[in-house]
């Protein structure tokens, strides 16, 4: 399915796996050749300070960067620059030089999915699509279901019927038409997927169309903005379908490329955190694997976490190789832990995929791969609030 703007955008789509290329004004989902997903391919100024408008709210101060047009309306609920608040004292106890939390738990629908889902809606809505699906763990429907309210597109999100009650209230009051499935994640893809074909609506599945995961590059250039225009020696991201992990490292690879960030400097390791009952990109990583096999029958609580087969394997799995970075599996038990002690140690609302990723930081100081010198970010994906009810 393809249409096209009134007017050719400045960028253009690029296969992230084969040589296909694609006007940037083409709706499209995967690269039909080789059914991997699209990246786009956005042209930055050459100075810096001509490519961010710090009078802009969120995390459109990075407009220029981003697939919209100078004049298109988009479609915004203030996401974006969320804070990033340095722990000394939690740096200190887990034994690393200096630590930063950034809270994306602050934005609209309470996760880092706002991001995305701005982006895609955005240009959704300048296609004119008929209405939009996406399968969910919770917080991407959310997040859809109130950027599709504010553009006026008609939604309607696939979630297992284990996803916490919290989220699934949100999505409803948003207007957004809710289908409880059966099983996991993937099995709400398929479902999903399905209408979307059959009634001429659009899937914005993660990595399924390109500009979720531009939305989730800002998060990138708020890390490198936010430290003074330089990059830490890791961050840990905890990771289900892996748009946030990959925006991130495209982020830092477009600075770089345009000179935003001295080309010279090492790029910070990248640290996959993933639950020890769904941790497909761990395996595959420990067996120097290209692509990750699917996990069969995914456990955990962090319902963000509970992604068996992420179409985003091979971007993930490159960018771990590319940074030297690690992939740590973690238990629900230390999850909670460590979900606890992050939130009684900062007074942030830490997110259970908060808590994986500090539990994947505490493994790799103890296994030395990170030390007392090491500077690192790690992102708090969501609110804990979304996670705390009572039957």
């Amino acid at each position: 399915m393809s249409t096209s703007l009134a007017m050719a955008a400045p960028w253009r789509l690029y296969c992230s796996a084969c040589d296909t290329t694609a006007p940037g004004d083409t709706l499209t989902s995967l690269c039909p050749a080789c059914s991997q997903p699209w990246l786009t391919n956005v042209t930055l100024p050459g100075q810096r300070e001509d490519g961010v408008d710090a009078s802009a709210r969120g995390l459109w101060r990075y407009r220029s960067v981003l697939p919209v047009f100078p004049d298109e309306p988009v479609v915004a609920l203030g996401e974006g620059w969320t804070p990033m608040m340095e722990a000394p004292a939690l740096a200190q106890a887990i034994g690393v030089g200096r630590l930063w939390i950034k809270d994306e738990g602050q934005n609209p629908t309470a996760s880092f999915k706002a991001r995305g889902m701005a982006l895609a809606i955005t240009r959704a809505r300048a296609f004119g699509v008929r209405g939009v699906t996406v399968p969910t763990a919770g917080n991407a429907g959310a997040a859809l279901a109130a950027y599709a309210a504010a553009a006026g597109v008609p939604v309607r999100v696939y979630a297992p019927r284990t996803t916490p009650p919290p989220i699934l209230d949100t999505v409803l009051a948003f207007g957004a038409t809710l289908i409880l499935v059966d099983g996991h994640i993937g099995d709400a893809g398929r479902e999903a997927r399905a209408y979307a074909a059959e009634h001429g609506w659009f899937d914005v599945s993660t990595l399924r169309e390109p500009y979720r995961v531009e939305g989730m590059k800002t998060m990138g250039y708020e890390m490198a903005e936010q430290l003074g225009w330089r990059l830490p020696d890791a961050f840990v991201y905890p990771t289900g379908g892996g748009e946030g992990t990959i925006g991130i490292w495209k982020a830092i690879a477009e600075m770089q490329g345009a000179g935003w960030l001295n080309p010279a400097e090492r790029r910070p390791k990248v640290i996959v955190a993933q639950a020890a009952g769904c941790a497909p990109i761990v395996r595959a990583f420990a067996a120097n694997e290209s692509a990750a096999a699917p996990w069969i029958d995914p456990t955990t609580y962090a319902s963000g976490l509970r992604v068996p087969g992420p179409l985003g394997d091979r971007l993930l799995l490159r960018a771990l190789r590319e940074s030297g970075g690690a992939a740590v599996a973690v238990t629900d038990e230390v999850m909670r832990t460590e979900t606890a002690r992050l939130a009684q140690a900062t007074g942030i609302d830490a997110a259970p995929e908060g808590g994986c990723a500090l539990a994947a930081l505490v493994t790799l100081v103890e296994r030395g791969e990170l030390h007392a010198g090491s500077e690192v970010v790690l992102f708090n994906t969501g609110s804990g609030a979304s996670y705390r009810w009572r039957n």
